[in-house]
């Protein structure tokens, strides 16, 4: 299954509202679908948010994506987990690990990839409304 997926939920910079030069490569390669959620709670970590899933009823905002050519998927994807720390130098940690996740959006839902943080997020502060831009705006008009 997880073979045929070829859409994305992303939350943080690779999103379009982000502004992020990332978000150029997700554009060139990725359709938007639409605004979605998943369920998971997200992190201030200072210079950029992190997401860890949950079965609670938490949810993270975001956006899905869909892969514009099936065939292009593996080089497209190892792009992104160059991009998210996945594959990191010997002796260091992934940053990121890449897996599928239930996106609810339009009233349905759907499986997508997801890059769910692998580090330790204990005293950092979560974002309650579970939208990176909603905080990051917030945060600019203290």
């Amino acid at each position: 299954m997880e073979n045929n997926i070829t859409r994305l939920f992303v939350y943080g910079s690779l999103r379009s509202g982000f502004q992020h030069p990332a978000y150029e490569y997700i554009s060139k390669y990725f359709k938007l679908i639409s605004p979605g959620k998943v369920k998971g709670y997200l992190y201030d970590m200072g210079n950029y948010p992190s997401a860890l899933p949950t079965n609670n009823e938490a949810f993270i905002v975001g956006e899905l994506y869909e892969l514009n050519e099936a065939n292009n998927f593996k080089w497209a994807i190892e792009q992104l987990d160059d991009y998210e720390g996945i594959n990191p130098n010997e002796g260091e940690k992934p940053m990121y690990r890449r897996a599928i996740t239930t996106v609810y959006y339009n009233h349905e839902t759907t499986q997508a990839w997801i890059y769910w943080y692998n580090g330790d997020v204990e005293g950092q502060p979560v974002i309650a409304s579970g939208d990176i831009l909603d905080f990051i705006e917030r945060k600019r008009k203290l």
